[in-house]
């Protein structure tokens, strides 16, 4: 078996003040590969980030990058290992070259070939038109695109994204996922990305591991993940969720194929037709105030998996 990119061995992290942010977390990363962690707010997947980009200090388990252990040689890890934080972490007053060419510095790599890696990249990612401005008059998806750009010159095995689109608009989100792919396509690093957004994740990854409460609830292709929802699901918005469950229930639909959220029941038909459900619905007395039929998306498998959480996170 070849040397893994990134590879977790039941790792967790339990705080000072007793929180455990992580319980236990294992996967593994072939090289080249797109891998997500997806999750609510507190699921731990910044904790798990942190711990294999040595920023966190685990308090068991095992991190390893191209075979180097996080613990014991963290130089060999950070050198080649990249990392565009949440928030950004950039001179503002200096250009985007600038900032640049410090980072090349700072990597011994500000020679010819370094610059010329500079500019290419900046090129790809539609960045060379802004390097000479000082980077306080960038637009947050500028800023982005440099700090992505910084990440790759040193020329990494593996780029942790740590949530790189928060407060970003949706159209600069689909834009620098584009430009991610394009990059990820040239270069053919690892990367490894934390979201809470869907489709980001189905539009790079090739696999996902689903975090919740500080463990992995699932691990697979978006594909797969999906395909176990069947082909079809059923959407109501109704005035009894519980009264819905039931009854759906009593119609032979399984009580892991129904994920309720609020008001709003999801159910995976599985060849039963919705109608038929909608039917029995109000036969048992259930208010249905408005219904869909349509193919499952990541949405539900998230939402299935991760229970009523996702709606406290998505108020956060």
């Amino acid at each position: 078996m070849s040397v893994a990119a990134v590879e977790a061995i039941d790792l967790t992290k339990t705080y000072a003040n007793g929180v455990e942010a992580v319980k236990g977390i294992s996967f593994r990363i072939e090289p080249g590969e797109a891998f997500g962690l997806l999750g609510p707010n507190g699921a731990g997947k910044s904790t798990t980030i942190g711990m294999l980009s040595t920023t966190v200090i685990p308090t068991s388990g095992r991190a390893l990058l191209g075979g180097r252990d996080v613990a014991r040689d963290p130089l060999g890890v950070r050198a080649i290992s990249s990392v565009v934080f949440q928030d950004a972490v950039v001179d503002r007053p200096l250009t985007g070259r600038q900032n640049l060419e410090l980072h090349l510095r700072l990597w011994g790599k500000d020679d010819a070939v370094g610059r010329a890696a500079l500019d290419h990249l900046s090129k790809l990612v539609g960045l060379s038109e802004y390097l000479d401005r000082p980077v306080a008059t960038y637009s947050g998806g500028q800023r982005r695109r440099m700090e992505i750009v910084r990440a790759l010159v040193s020329e990494p095995k593996v780029v942790f994204l740590d949530e790189p689109t928060v407060g970003l608009d949706t159209r600069i989100r689909h834009d620098l996922f584009d430009v991610l792919a394009t990059l990820r396509d040239e270069t053919g690093v690892t990367i490894l990305l934390t979201t809470h957004y869907l489709d980001e994740a189905e539009r790079l990854a090739d696999r996902l591991a689903i975090v919740d409460a500080g463990r992995i609830v699932a691990t697979d292709t978006p594909a797969n993940l999906l395909a176990a929802l069947g082909d079809q699901v059923l959407e109501v918005r109704v005035d009894d969720a519980r009264g819905a469950a039931r009854s759906l229930a009593g119609a032979g639909v399984a009580s892991d194929d129904v994920c309720a959220v609020g008001t709003t029941i999801t159910a995976s038909l599985r060849g039963a037709r919705s109608d038929d459900l909608l039917a029995r619905l109000r036969d048992d007395g259930v208010t249905v105030r408005s219904s869909t039929t349509r193919q499952p998306n990541l949405d539900d498998v998230y939402l299935r998996l991760t229970g009523d959480r996702i709606s406290a996170a998505s108020d956060e």
